[in-house]
């Protein structure tokens, strides 16, 4: 790979994006798991800038719609993802994003974002 300037877009990672079905809003969503456990952690979403930061820095970069903006995560709590590989779903609509996550995922302070209510499934498994 070449290397580029700053202030350049390095055309392999747009090319990367522009894979991506972007929703009529320009988000996608991005389901995030621990990379060595695959423990499901949060669900988030990005647009194109905020992939491009995550795919080119190595750190998870979001975007807010509540806040109509982006973050960083861990940037103020600590409680940072590295990212350790993102993958693309076959209808390319969403994304896979594998962290190392430190401390946790959830703004409400719990591991995951799924720590909280059970919907209460039948186990289909017991239906045989």
């Amino acid at each position: 790979m070449t290397e580029v300037q700053q202030g350049e877009r390095d055309p392999e990672v747009e090319a990367r994006i522009a894979q991506v079905a972007f929703t009529a809003d320009g988000l996608a969503p991005v389901i995030v798991q621990q990379w060595d456990t695959r423990e499901v952690l949060m669900l988030a979403w990005v647009d194109a800038e905020a992939l491009r930061r995550t795919l080119t820095s190595g750190r998870a970069t979001y975007w807010s719609r509540s806040r109509q903006e982006y973050w960083r995560k861990g940037d103020t709590s600590g409680h940072i993802q590295v990212v350790r590989e993102a993958r693309l779903d076959c209808d390319g609509d969403a994304i896979l994003l594998l962290v190392d996550q430190t401390g946790p995922a959830c703004h409400t302070g719990t591991r995951t974002c799924f720590d909280t209510t059970d919907l209460g499934a039948v186990d289909g498994s017991a239906s045989s």
